[in-house]
């Protein structure tokens, strides 16, 4: 028989004697649908013994999940919040969630919050236990590894330009991406964004234009002060985000806001096709 480790006595205090039910997990849990099951335990493995405080608890944590911050994130936090219906409790390996925390916790870190005490690595059962371990290190040569968004200072957002500086910031530049955001009402507290990108170019690498959005839309939402200075109003706003990818990490430079009445912007992207950099 498969042993509850002592993290959840420890960490939540519930009596593993109480009985559990199955319960479907709730539209408001978007970030565990689609997941390869339908229903969860309830009390969970954070020892949340309403659904209403999963709910609550889980919300706090769909951003981070929006980042994509490590492909096992949705599979680590809804192994806990959302267990599966299964005779016994599987805990996510004790690899698993150092893998996860290495990767997220800088995201987490940009937005101020330390590494929850109540994901300590520690407390999750070793490899050699029967847990939900990650994939094997296989999956990295079968998928293609992009560069990734980090935590960074926002860049000024430049409005007065001349399309022949536009292009020099291109010539030493990977990419830029054109980005339409406008703030969602929710009904949370929290802000949301629609964030909607279109490559424009980028001069190197083997990138493909999807891959460019997906990055720039993680970088966003790992940057997310750089969201709220750049999208003041409900109002949707455009700007360009240009910038490098160095050593695997994607940082962005220029920030230029696009104005209809402006046409250095569109007259530099036009130029660009035929420019040559000294």
């Amino acid at each position: 028989v498969f042993a509850v480790n002592g993290f959840l006595r420890v960490a939540t205090g519930l009596d593993i004697g109480l009985s559990t039910k199955c319960v479907v997990i709730p539209k408001e849990m978007g970030m565990c649908h689609k997941i390869g099951y339908s229903e969860m335990r309830l009390p969970n493995l954070m020892g949340h013994t309403s659904m209403a405080e999963v709910i609550l608890k889980s919300t706090t944590w769909q951003h981070l999940v929006h980042t994509d911050c490590h492909p096992h994130v949705r599979t680590f936090l809804c192994s806990l919040f959302a267990p599966i219906c299964l005779d016994t409790f599987i805990h996510p390996c004790r690899s698993m969630c150092v893998a996860v925390r290495d990767s997220c916790a800088p995201v987490l870190r940009c937005h101020g919050h330390p590494w929850p005490a109540s994901l300590d690595c520690d407390r999750f059962p070793g490899d050699e236990d029967m847990c939900l371990a990650p994939l094997t290190k296989d999956y990295k040569y079968l998928h293609k590894v992009l560069p990734k968004p980090t935590c960074q200072t926002c860049p000024a957002v430049e409005e007065f330009f001349t399309h022949k500086r536009v292009l020099e910031v291109f010539c030493d530049s990977n990419f830029a991406v054109k980005v339409k955001l406008s703030k969602k009402r929710t009904a949370f507290e929290d802000q949301e964004y629609n964030i909607e990108c279109q490559v424009e170019f980028i001069t190197q690498g083997s990138l493909l234009p999807y891959e460019t959005q997906s990055m720039i839309q993680q970088w966003l939402l790992i940057n997310e002060k750089c969201i709220e200075r750049m999208s003041p109003t409900h109002r949707p706003m455009v700007y360009l985000l240009v910038g490098n990818i160095e050593e695997g990490i994607i940082l962005v430079k220029q920030v230029y806001r696009w104005q209809r009445k402006d046409s250095q912007l569109t007259l530099a992207t036009q130029k660009w096709r035929y420019h040559k950099c000294l």
